[in-house]
């Protein structure tokens, strides 16, 4: 599966009509991210279920500072909606494997009950 370019256009509807999505914030001239795309790619094919997705930080700058991207390349795993992971720096393609099993293996109804109670304690 190839990857996905993402815009303010279609970003919103890819995370909420995906399970797991994982975004890899990048740019042309940057050096580690152009080293970590085959990676990214392989992954891509390895993972049919996973939506692998890119944003572009020079072409969609509203994007990455409503992220508030502050290093390139940085990678964010989306699942039902919530930011599982979001770690900058480029990932071996075995950090990333386990990385996506893990988020694959989390009880998202425990995550989602997790995140009400967390506000439910911070509107209290």
């Amino acid at each position: 599966m190839a990857t996905l370019d993402l815009t303010t256009d279609n970003f919103e509807a890819t995370i909420v009509g995906n399970d797991i999505v994982i975004v890899d914030f990048w740019a042309p001239w940057c050096g580690p991210c152009k080293g970590f795309a085959p990676v990214y790619e392989q992954m891509s094919e390895k993972f049919p279920d996973v939506v692998f997705a890119k944003v572009n930080t020079e072409e969609q700058q509203q994007l990455a500072g409503s992220f508030q991207i502050r290093s390139i390349p940085t990678l964010m795993i989306f699942r039902e909606k919530v930011i599982l992971f979001s770690q900058p720096g480029a990932l071996p393609a075995q950090a990333l494997e386990q990385v996506l099993e893990q988020a694959r293996s989390l009880d998202m109804a425990e995550v989602h009950k997790q995140i009400a109670e967390e506000e439910a304690q911070q509107n209290a």
